[in-house]
């Protein structure tokens, strides 16, 4: 840890005379990358911890196994990450450029149009490097991520862009595999299936939680601190519908199907403040009608789209509404989807030609059975997928004639290469001539919410008055106050270890 923590004076392990045995020292409750990680923090301390996880053992992980694994920390360059991450052969071919604290900062200050809590960032961005050496002396295994981050050179060198460099080896799934192996090996007691339903207070301290059982009893379990990691609310229609607005209802559910909002519910009623922006969240482009596109767990973040920033997207109508180059996709996908929530239908298209197929990353456009519709002309595509073809021929052509071909394309850097139309194309704008042509039918899919707990930079929840509530914690998607609107990709998986350590650490 890089900063201090206040003094925590509540290291017995039994309970004082007079009180409920304890059945921890610390219980966490949910099952993700900030969950664990508080969990790993407090077993190290020779605490004796209770992780308990709503949904069965076979839809383990949380949020974080669907994830692609990316984690965003600063750094000097390709030798300052040297030291944690897995040796490639690729590595002496590589431009890893360095992204600062100061990088880090400036784009969460930039993608949340200030709405972010400075404390909380300040934390995130001066924690996140150290923490994920930390969990690599743990166990979990990290490297660069090229088929995410990188394109291949000429030359035959890769360069990393967009300031998103590292993640864990066997992307969500190593990740969670990972973090439950190293909780078996602190000693960490994990329980599946614990509908926990409420928080139990004594003298204005949180003592425990209560627990449904599958015959519909409820139980009590006692502990000296509660640290919440249960994830925000993204799984409920109703509260999204409620925060979010009317049609957030219709959004596809990315990741686990547990995030409900009932952890941070328990925490209201018992005074914990609300944190962060309630309205918001982290939603992407989707793909729209593949069967079973919602929580699955064979192809869990392969049902992105996230190459549009090549090509242009069109609504049902078949016009452009977004500027898909306004910067590198790690920056704006998080709050596309939100835009095609909009559009008639809420679907869109992602449309590509020829020399562009080449250039769509694998693992997200070369998978069968995704919807994609292909045709020789653009005539015939519009067709294929029910939109007006004079209406996107009409659309393309003025992309094509918009576009200022004398600046060199390179989507390694933010080229300046614009389509000076409506709306303007700002980088990486390459006229779509050649067929055959594609079309990739997206919606939103929701990631997480934005809106949570207010707590302090150690994860203590605090009640309205800016007062610690004794007893409980929070972190990671249930910790409101980093994000607001949108996010840089992979501060999630940041701030999932950033404050469930410290979590951890004090509780």
């Amino acid at each position: 840890m890089t900063s201090s923590a206040p003094e925590n004076t509540r290291e017995g392990q039994h309970a004082p005379d007079g009180q409920h045995p304890l059945d921890a020292d610390v219980i966490v409750v949910g099952g993700g990358n900030a969950a664990f990680t508080a969990a790993h923090a407090a077993a190290e301390r020779g605490r004796k911890v209770l992780l308990l996880e709503k949904a069965p053992q076979d839809a383990f992980g949380g949020n974080s196994y669907y994830t692609a694994g990316a984690t965003r920390i600063a750094h000097s360059g390709l030798e300052d990450l040297a030291d944690f991450i897995e040796p490639d052969e690729r590595h002496a071919a590589t431009e890893v450029p360095p992204y600062s604290a100061a990088d880090y900062t400036a784009d969460l200050e930039r993608v949340t149009d200030g709405r972010n809590d400075p404390e909380l960032t300040e934390v995130l961005v001066s924690e996140a490097a150290p923490n994920l050496r930390w969990l690599k002396k743990l166990g979990l295994k990290y490297r660069l991520m090229y088929e995410r981050q990188a394109y291949q050179r000429e030359d035959g060198s890769y360069l990393f862009w967009g300031g998103l460099h590292v993640g864990n080896v066997g992307g969500g799934e190593g990740l969670m595999h990972d973090h439950v192996r190293v909780a078996a090996e602190l000693g960490t007691e994990v329980r599946f299936g614990q509908d926990v339903t409420g928080l139990l207070v004594e003298d204005a301290t949180v003592t425990g939680v209560t627990v449904r059982q599958e015959d519909g009893t409820v139980h009590e379990l006692r502990a000296e601190s509660v640290i919440l990691g249960a994830g925000g609310f993204e799984s409920s229609a109703e509260w999204r519908r409620e925060h979010l607005g009317e049609g957030w209802e219709n959004a596809k559910v990315r990741g686990t199907p547990y995030n409900n909002g009932d952890m941070i519910a328990a925490a209201l009623q018992i005074g914990a403040a609300k944190g962060g922006h309630w309205s918001t969240c982290h939603s992407t482009q989707w793909d729209a009608f593949t069967p079973d596109n919602e929580s699955n767990r064979e192809l869990t973040n392969r049902l992105t789209r996230q190459s549009y920033p090549l090509g242009i997207i069109v609504n049902s109508q078949g016009q452009r509404f977004v500027d898909e180059g306004e910067d590198f996709r790690n920056y704006t996908y998080a709050k596309f989807g939100r835009e095609i929530l909009k559009q008639p239908g809420s679907v869109a298209y992602q449309i590509f030609d020829a020399p562009l197929r080449s250039m769509l990353r694998t693992e997200e456009y070369d998978m069968p059975g995704i919807t994609v519709s292909q045709a020789d002309t653009l005539e015939e595509l519009a067709e294929q997928i029910g939109v007006d073809p004079a209406a996107m021929t009409e659309t393309v052509r003025d992309y094509n004639a918009a576009i200022d071909t004398s600046i060199p394309w390179d989507p390694t850097v933010k080229d300046g290469r614009r389509a000076e139309t409506t709306p303007v194309k700002s980088n990486w704008a390459t006229p779509l001539t050649e067929g055959p042509f594609y079309a990739y039918a997206v919606t939103c899919g929701i990631t997480f919410t934005f809106g949570g707990l207010k707590s302090d930079t150690h994860g203590r929840v605090l009640d309205a008055e800016g007062s610690p509530i004794d007893g409980l914690y929070v972190c990671g998607e249930m910790l409101g106050g980093l994000f607001a609107g949108n996010y840089p990709g992979g501060s999630g998986l940041a701030a999932g270890v950033v404050f469930g350590r410290r979590a951890g650490t004090l509780a």
